[in-house]
């Protein structure tokens, strides 16, 4: 299969990771929407939300909670916006979860690299 979601999951394509278990992997947005903009996948291939399984949707959205929480603390986000796509709007037909932050200044969009260094707290 040469789905670009379950090769960062195999590690055959770096990413920046927020977090990790054995079911899913949270990472930065390549090409984000606002700074921040993280996406939940899960690690084994469902195609949209009709595929998934209940359990492995409730622990997306329990994820989705510690992530929002990490956010909000290194990032201060004023918001957050969850978009799941399905259909002909979903880029990447690998079931995964957008949190998007909000902020209520107009700053400008960091690159993944940065928003990484910033909540890992790495300098450089």
């Amino acid at each position: 299969m040469d789905c670009l979601f379950c090769k960062i999951a195999n590690k055959e394509i770096d990413s920046y990771k927020l977090y990790e278990d054995d079911i899913v992997v949270a990472l930065l947005d390549a090409y984000p929407d606002s700074s921040g903009h993280t996406l939940i996948i899960p690690k084994k291939h469902y195609m949209d939300i009709d595929d998934i399984d209940d359990e492995t949707l409730l622990h997306i959205m329990q994820v989705c909670r510690k992530i929002k929480k990490m956010l909000e603390k290194k990032l201060d986000i004023a918001g957050l916006t969850l978009i799941q796509n399905n259909g002909e709007v979903q880029e990447i037909k690998h079931f995964h979860l957008h949190l998007k932050p909000y902020y209520s200044d107009n700053r400008p969009i960091l690159k993944a690299e940065e928003v990484y260094h910033k909540i890992m707290e790495i300098s450089g």
